[in-house]
């Protein structure tokens, strides 16, 4: 039986990370785990910078965007050495077990402490949704809505000036935020990694739409080189005034909405559930609305599956 665990948050943060913590913290001292927490990821784990933290602690975490326990990255953690000195901190305090909340990055720090003889178990948390063996990532519905939100501000002030909106995503090469806020909001024009469109193409579309004042062209980072060349070549062709928009970190910041919140408690308790049932050196999904476990090591291989069915709904819808 396990005694001891603790919680650490690594990568880039999310809405929802400070949820997952307090779930975990309170399921583990309901079955009478001692919970501790690192800062600040990996870094913290090599620093021996945790601590143990009780219910009362965490009690309004939740109400937080962020995470309380900080994150940061950390690529020493690939060199063995560091992973020693990690190992022994966690093996100096009886920590038994690790619960690792982040992406693919988190994912392949916890497969290497598992190689080690830790018992590891993964939470995806990341707003970009790109991790391929789950449904819905930890962050992802709630950084949804703060695109929907400030598409259908930008909306408002678009009507009344006659404008175009460019508006870049985050997704780190995954489209489903902006294709998912395309369909929301509708979206006149959309390109992201899965379906990348001309200047050329975007500017066919938007001259053939029925829209006449507010046009959005919805487009995911990484994608162009200069968005600010495109919006201006975008008002030399419509002859309407276009402006770039970028979201940013906006997207990460900001408490979890209720779905996300109740989401992700439901996930951090079954990650204890399956730590106290000797599940090690795996990653909780969400398939099909229920949970599931899958290792890590094969997650981390996994190819991105297609998009061509929720773009073909947004070509019918929008």
């Amino acid at each position: 039986m396990i005694k001891k665990i603790a919680i650490l948050t690594s990568g880039g943060d999310c809405p929802g990370m400070n949820v997952a913590l307090k779930a975990v913290v309170n399921s583990a001292i309901n079955n009478n785990i001692e919970p501790y927490v690192v800062f600040e990821g990996y870094k913290g784990l090599y620093e021996n910078n945790f601590e143990k933290i009780s219910k009362e602690e965490v009690k309004f975490i939740d109400r937080k965007g962020g995470t309380v326990i900080y994150s940061a990255r950390f690529p020493q953690f690939a060199d063995l050495d560091i992973r020693k000195k990690a190992v022994e901190n966690l093996k100096a305090e009886g920590i038994e077990a690790l619960v690792c909340i982040g992406g693919d990055g988190t994912y392949k720090g916890a497969a290497r402490l598992t190689e080690m003889g830790i018992k590891t178990i993964g939470l995806p948390g990341t707003i970009d949704n790109d991790i391929s063996s789950t449904d819905f990532t930890i962050g992802f519905n709630t950084a949804l809505e703060t695109i929907t939100n400030a598409i259908d501000n930008l909306r408002d002030t678009s009507e009344s000036h006659n404008r175009i909106n460019v508006v870049e995503t985050m997704g780190h090469g995954c489209g489903d935020l902006a294709i998912n806020a395309a369909i929301i909001t509708g979206a006149e024009v959309l390109s992201v990694p899965e379906r990348k469109l001309t200047t050329k193409q975007m500017i066919d579309k938007l001259l053939a739409s029925d829209s006449k004042r507010s046009k959005i062209v919805l487009v995911s980072e990484l994608m162009y080189d200069d968005l600010n060349k495109i919006a201006e070549e975008i008002e030399r062709a419509t002859k309407q005034e276009t402006k770039v928009t970028i979201l940013g970190h906006i997207q990460r910041g900001g408490r979890a909405n209720a779905i996300e919140r109740l989401l992700t408690i439901r996930m951090a308790n079954y990650a204890v559930k399956m730590l106290i049932k000797g599940k090690t050196g795996v990653a909780v999904n969400i398939v099909n609305n229920k949970f599931q476990t899958k290792p890590i090591l094969d997650i981390v291989k996994m190819e991105r599956p297609s998009k061509q069915k929720i773009l073909s709904e947004y070509d019918e819808i929008v």
